[in-house]
């Protein structure tokens, strides 16, 4: 750590305290977006950064395990595709990560691998069930999801209501809020109903590290909130099949607008498969509600300096209130 950084304002809290990081901002395991770099970029800005493993790639994991080399980050998975390939695990554990986040299936069964390697386990939960398992696992930090994330989740509760609920439930492990959270003004909030720090997804998506391409980006940063829809289509279209209970935010399109119309499978099945992969009237542009908060992409570095010296300036004036009375 160089003497800028020691010089720095943070904030520190139990998640910047357990894991050993200046910054309480962590980067959601994106499948296949959260590359090495992007994860390797984020710890380097203070925060954790998670390499994406999603369905459990063995194969990709391997090279972004090597791209990230040398740098303190963690890894993520889809754990009912963990179930299935619990080699992609095994092979992240011997790079002795900072943390495995576990999102969407059981904890319990990779709970004890993970501990034995000396790595702090972090699971996603959005509903009751999913918290008792979680704490019955041991986690060392909670996720909660709120239906306002990008990507895969429930639409259930969104993150305002989730966090404090589940903050109250769960003490005194610490809870990290995700869903909707694009700047400062979103990590002071979290911090102000009881969350240790926020996990980003959109906003480290339409970042110069991540692997998206020039069409996601610029559809990111066009996009506005209320562009984004929660649908099943492509789970229905291209598979693999999820849970009950489970769907997706993207950036409407014609092809969510059709499905949503229509529900014909075969033709959702047969228009995706034709597209071109960077079709975005067609493939997913994952993204959440956080997109009014977009407007460039940015560096890692810069994204995560912005959003912790706005929360602090934030934290530090509370804007403008005014508490008149006393005992009433």
């Amino acid at each position: 750590m160089n003497s800028g950084q020691d010089n720095e304002a943070r904030i520190v809290t139990p998640l910047t305290q357990l894991l050993d990081i200046r910054h309480p901002v962590v980067l959601a395991p994106m499948d296949g977006t959260a590359n090495g770099r992007l994860a390797a970029a984020v710890a380097r800005a203070g925060g954790l950064g998670l390499i994406g493993g999603g369905y459990a790639d063995a194969d990709w994991l391997e090279g972004e395990l090597e791209a990230a080399a040398g740098a303190r980050v963690g890894v993520g998975f889809i754990t009912f595709a963990l179930d299935e390939r619990p080699a992609a695990l095994r092979l992240a554990l011997e790079a002795k990560p900072i943390a495995v986040q576990l999102s969407f299936g059981d904890p319990r069964p990779h709970a004890e691998a993970i501990r034995a390697a000396g790595a702090a386990l972090i699971c996603q939960v959005q509903t009751p069930d999913e918290v008792k398992a979680a704490v019955e696992a041991g986690a060392d930090v909670l996720v909660a999801q709120g239906r306002d994330a990008g990507g895969h989740g429930r639409p259930d509760l969104g993150t305002m209501a989730l966090v404090p609920s589940m903050v109250d439930s769960v003490a005194p492990v610490p809870v990290v809020a995700a869903g909707g959270i694009a700047d400062g003004r979103g990590l002071a909030a979290a911090l102000m109903l009881g969350a240790a720090g926020v996990t980003m997804g959109t906003r480290f998506l339409a970042s110069t590290e991540a692997s998206s391409n020039p069409a996601e980006q610029a559809g990111l940063v066009a996009a506005r909130s209320v562009d984004t829809v929660r649908t099943d289509v492509f789970d229905q279209a291209r598979g693999p099949a999820w849970p009950e209970g489970h769907d997706g935010r993207v950036v409407r399109s014609s092809f969510t607008e059709e499905w949503r119309r229509s529900r014909d499978e075969a033709a959702a099945s047969e228009r995706y498969w034709a597209s071109a992969p960077d079709d975005y009237d067609v493939r997913p542009l994952w993204a959440g509600e956080g997109l009014d908060l977009i407007s460039a992409i940015e560096t890692p570095d810069d994204i995560v300096r912005s959003v912790v010296d706005q929360a602090i300036a934030r934290l530090r004036t509370a804007g403008p209130m005014v508490v008149a009375g006393a005992g009433r």
